[in-house]
């Protein structure tokens, strides 16, 4: 019974030092979004966290700041989604497909 319980909490160890091996390489991993054909880019790394925005002269309009507002946002949210699902993939096939909530 002992035996079956060193084994369990050994799996456990390694499991957690391969998430955060997978921690620190997404968080070199770099995805980026955009928005406005372009005219807004988001750069994010594999952790969800924004490294970069740029946003090209064209779009800056003082006449008509919620376009601008509104593409930020949109790059952003494009942005985190492909972090999001690069997190997804690598996780995947540290854990062979299986879903664990609330690891990222």
């Amino acid at each position: 019974m002992k035996k079956g319980m060193g084994n369990i909490l050994k799996q456990a160890q390694q499991l957690q030092a391969k998430m955060e091996k997978l921690q620190e390489e997404l968080a070199q991993k770099i995805v980026e979004g955009s928005a406005g054909g372009g005219m807004v880019r988001v750069v994010a790394n594999g952790k969800q966290q924004i490294i970069s925005i740029s946003i090209e002269k064209e779009v800056v309009d003082p006449d008509d700041v919620e376009m601008l507002q509104d593409m930020i946002t949109a790059a952003v949210n494009d942005a985190l989604a492909k972090s999001q699902e690069l997190a997804t993939q690598q996780m995947g096939s540290l854990t062979g497909g299986l879903s664990i909530p609330g690891l990222f």
